[in-house]
C-alpha cells in the first residue's frame, strides 16, 4: 500500500468513527479526545488530518451534501419515477455503506441550533423539500399525485424517509419498508 492510500485510509477511519460520535454524543459532547481514543491514535495525529473539531465536522457536512445533491441528478419520466428512484438509490446504497444511515442523520442534525452557524448555514444550503415539491407540482399537473400543498406533501415524503434512516439506525435487524409504501404517501 502507497503512502497516499495508507493516509486516504486513516482519513476515511477518522471520519467514519468521527461521524459515529458525532451522531451518537451530539456536536457538543463530541471532543478531539473521544475520536482519538476510539481509534487508538494520538490527538497530535489527528490534528495532523483536521485543525480543529470544527473542521471534521465541517468535511463530514460537506460530504453529506454531496449526497444531498444527488436526487437533483435523477433522471426521470413520471414525477412518481424520480420518487421511487430517489428511494431505492438511498436504500440500496445504505444497505451497501451503512454508514449512509448516520451520514442520513448527521446531516438532519447539522441543520439545528448549537452547530456553529457556517456550518449549520451550509446543511442548510440543500432544501430537499422544495426542490421536491417542484417535483410533486408536476406530478399533480398530470394526475398522478394526490391533490394538497405540494411542500407539505413533499415535507411529508421527507420526514417519512427520515424517520426511517433514525429508526434504521437504532434497529438495524429491523428490515427496510418497501419503496411503494413510502411513495404511497404521495400517490393519487
Amino acid at each position: 500500500m502507497t503512502r497516499k492510500e495508507q493516509k486516504e485510509m486513516r482519513q476515511k477511519q477518522i471520519m467514519l468513527k468521527a461521524l459515529e460520535l458525532f451522531v451518537t454524543k451530539g456536536f457538543s459532547e463530541t471532543k478531539i479526545s473521544d475520536i482519538s481514543a476510539a481509534l487508538d491514535i494520538s490527538v497530535g495525529l489527528l490534528f495532523h488530518y483536521y485543525e480543529s473539531k470544527e473542521a471534521l465536522y465541517k468535511s463530514l457536512v460537506e460530504m453529506g451534501l454531496e449526497a444531498a445533491k444527488r436526487p437533483e441528478k435523477i433522471e426521470y419520466n413520471e414525477p412518481l419515477e424520480y420518487f421511487t428512484k430517489t428511494i431505492d438509490g438511498l436504500f440500496g446504497a445504505a444497505k451497501e455503506q451503512p454508514w449512509v444511515f448516520w451520514m442520513f442523520v448527521l446531516m438532519s442534525q447539522a441543520r439545528r441550533p448549537g452547530i456553529p452557524e457556517d456550518i449549520r448555514q451550509l446543511a442548510l444550503s440543500v432544501d430537499q423539500i422544495g426542490f421536491s415539491a417542484d417535483i410533486i407540482k408536476q406530478g399533480q399537473e398530470q394526475g398522478d399525485i394526490r391533490d394538497g400543498d405540494p411542500k407539505a406533501l413533499s415535507s411529508a415524503f421527507w420526514c417519512s424517509v427520515q424517520g426511517i434512516m433514525e429508526q434504521h439506525l437504532i434497529t438495524p435487524e429491523y428490515p427496510l419498508p418497501e419503496t411503494e409504501w413510502i411513495t404511497a404517501i404521495l400517490k393519487k
